[in-house]
């Protein structure tokens, strides 16, 4: 005898499916216990937080964007300044004498050439980037793809296997109910004649009641 009893909610492959007015009943049985136990069935469960009581948290920059779109809904981002990459104007010419009379004109040119060399440090390494992705981006993206591929196959492999595992569920769980099917089938029988008899003896029990009751009557005549 095993040490557990195995035992089924449902035997689909067994039981009878449900009718239409059956299933209304059952829904309604359903609602009535509800309705009785004074649930509600549109409140939230206790764990759950009120969405009127939450407050979302964000960083100081989306703060600030979320200002700026208040504000001017129809304004754009601005965080990147682009004019760091436009052509630079230069400063008018300069005079042996210009340093001392117009200092205002050294902090131009100091200026223009920071900015300068930012734009000259940015195209070399935007150069290098070129360079480097004209030689071996092909065989990176390649690579890239493979190695999406390989990944690819691996989650298939994983898919197929968990379906073979259902179905292999599915096929133990048929198995399963089609070896009982004979005792079920069986069983149901037998309780539904012992119900049987329970009615009959019940009606009779009745019958010979009435017919006691009858006798009485006739005697106390």
């Amino acid at each position: 005898m095993p040490l557990i009893n195995e035992s089924y909610d449902s035997l689909p492959y067994i039981d009878t499916p449900l009718t239409e007015p059956s299933l209304l009943s059952a829904r309604e049985l359903i609602t009535s216990e509800i309705r009785n136990s004074g649930i509600n069935a549109s409140d939230l469960h206790p764990a759950l937080i009120p969405a009127s009581t939450y407050t979302p948290k964000f960083s100081e920059a989306l703060e600030q964007e979320h200002a700026r779109l208040q504000a001017n809904p129809s304004s754009k981002i601005n965080a990147i300044d682009l004019t760091r990459y436009e052509a630079l104007e230069a400063p008018p010419n300069t005079s042996p004498t210009s340093d001392e009379d117009m200092p205002e004109l050294l902090n131009q040119w100091r200026d223009t050439l920071q900015k300068a060399y930012t734009s000259s440090s940015y195209l070399s390494s935007r150069l290098t980037e070129l360079s480097l992705l004209e030689r071996f981006g092909k065989n990176a993206w390649l690579i890239g793809n493979s190695q999406l591929e390989d990944i690819l196959k691996s989650i298939e492999g994983e898919l197929a296997e968990v379906r073979g595992e259902l179905e292999g569920v599915d096929a133990t769980r048929r198995a399963q109910q089609d070896a009982v099917r004979g005792e079920v089938e069986t069983l149901e029988a037998t309780w539904k004649r012992g119900v049987g008899r329970v009615l009959e003896t019940e009606v009779a029990a009745e019958g010979l009641r009435m017919q006691i009751l009858q006798r009485r009557r006739a005697g106390a005549v």
